[in-house]
């Protein structure tokens, strides 16, 4: 079991409290003895957690390895190569008036944090963020989603073997479950999911006046500049919008690009689709599967937002939806109302940069921004004029992977950021010292 089944989220607190009052997470060998032993997990029950991930999402074993598994390994690695450098004392000037003195930043510790981690990477996105709370020196209560059963099963028994369970906690369930343990006083609380649910841990962190780092989603556009390779730019959106069947936070959402473009770029993308799944993507190794039928069917209603070019298929009882793209699709259809959240690519047509940009200016600031050019106007303008989490130029999804990128969202798309030397910075407190001597 993940803890006492008969333990309360209060009395998980207390007990997590007592353990870092106590000072046991403080020290820098015990934040490195954790950081390893769960590098231990990752490696030895690495296909445990891959058979949990195919259970829950119909994910391949390699992109179960390359997005969860050892994405969160190489996190682990570049932590516990800086770790030490980042925590040593930040020197800071001090004016002449106060000479002697000498003043420096030093990163205190939070306390207790809460991680509630989504279904759709429910191994990363659960643990990425717990290893910049333990780096920083917190204890943590875990929360995977119960929406992906079999991996929060698995993370539930596999992280009280190998971390020290009085520090670490897993609490598994629903809303009630959730709802109870925001109602206790945390440090910090880390939330990966939707907005609507983010205002939700929003106002019950306010009781506590807890800080919160909120990574939301949104619609992160793809623009498409005119005179670029088209055949690149297919292969790419396919790779990186139909992975995990399209349920990633900073998929391609949709792309805007001018009416010619556009035309060619359909064939390309079809001719993409088949080449990366075959024929019939239902029986493709690496494709995955909706999360359940309420998705399924909120899709499912998606489909008749433009003209198929490609997919448009699925089958309800095994949760398949063939990788979909869409074409002529106007900005107000359902599809482009709400975060697609799934292998459904819809292509808007723009006259050109300047529509584009007020296209996405018009809209909600999205997670991550992307645009395939070869003109370095283009690419100073888009950094210039539009707001996004992050922006990427020529390969979506990357910016993901470089650990000394921050990693967040920005207005409805998120607050905070992590990842790296960042996720230390959430995990602590940034205190000044000054020391006056005479």
């Amino acid at each position: 079991m993940s803890h006492d089944p008969s333990e309360t989220p209060a009395e998980i607190v207390t007990r997590l409290r007592a353990t870092f009052d106590a000072g046991r997470s403080a020290p820098l060998a015990w934040r490195i003895a954790q950081l390893r032993a769960l590098r231990t997990l990752l490696t030895e029950e690495g296909e445990t957690l891959a058979a949990a991930l195919r259970e829950d999402l119909g994910k391949g074993r390699e992109e179960a390895y390359r997005t969860e598994i050892d994405f969160t390994v190489r996190e682990i690695d570049h932590t516990l190569e800086h770790l030490a450098d980042w925590l040593r004392p930040q020197p800071a000037p001090v004016p002449e008036r106060l000479s002697p003195a000498k003043a420096d930043t030093v990163l205190d510790p939070l306390g207790v944090v809460l991680v509630i981690a989504p279904w759709n990477y429910p191994v990363q996105l659960l643990l990425a963020p717990v290893v910049g709370a333990l780096a920083a020196g917190n204890c943590v209560v875990a929360k995977p989603s119960e929406l992906a059963p079999a991996t929060s099963r698995a993370l539930a028994r596999l992280l009280p073997l190998h971390l020290d369970t009085d520090a670490v906690a897993v609490v598994e369930g629903a809303v009630p479950e959730t709802t109870a343990l925001l109602a206790q006083r945390f440090d910090h609380i880390f939330y990966t999911g939707n907005g609507t649910v983010g205002r939700i841990v929003l106002r019950a962190a306010a009781e506590h006046l807890t800080p919160v780092t909120l990574e939301l989603g949104g619609k992160s556009p793809v623009f498409v500049d005119r005179g670029t390779d088209l055949a690149t730019v297919a292969a790419r959106l396919v790779s990186t919008k139909f992975m995990n069947a399209g349920q990633t936070c900073v998929a391609p959402d949709y792309v805007l690009t001018d009416p010619e473009t556009a035309r060619a770029l359909e064939e390309r993308l079809a001719e993409a689709v088949r080449e990366r799944y075959g024929d019939d993507p239902a029986t493709a190794e690496d494709y995955g599967r909706i999360v359940n039928e309420r998705h399924f069917d909120r899709l499912s209603g998606l489909l008749d937002s433009g003209r198929t070019v490609t997919g448009g298929v699925g089958d309800r009882e095994r949760r398949y939806l063939a990788p979909t793209v869409l074409a002529q699709v106007e900005p107000d259809a359902p599809v482009m109302r709400e975060e697609i959240f799934g292998p459904i690519l819809p292509l808007v047509e723009v006259a050109g940069l300047d529509e584009a940009i007020a296209f996405i200016r018009d809209r909600d600031k999205p997670l991550a921004l992307y645009a395939f050019t070869d003109s370095d106007t283009t690419r100073e303008r888009l950094i210039r004029e539009t707001s996004s989490g992050g922006i990427t130029f020529n390969q979506p999804v990357v910016h993901l992977t470089v650990s000394d990128l921050p990693f967040g969202g920005v207005g409805e798309s998120g607050m905070g950021n992590y990842h790296g030397r960042y996720s230390l910075e959430t995990f602590s407190h940034r205190k000044a010292v000054l020391d006056r001597r005479g």
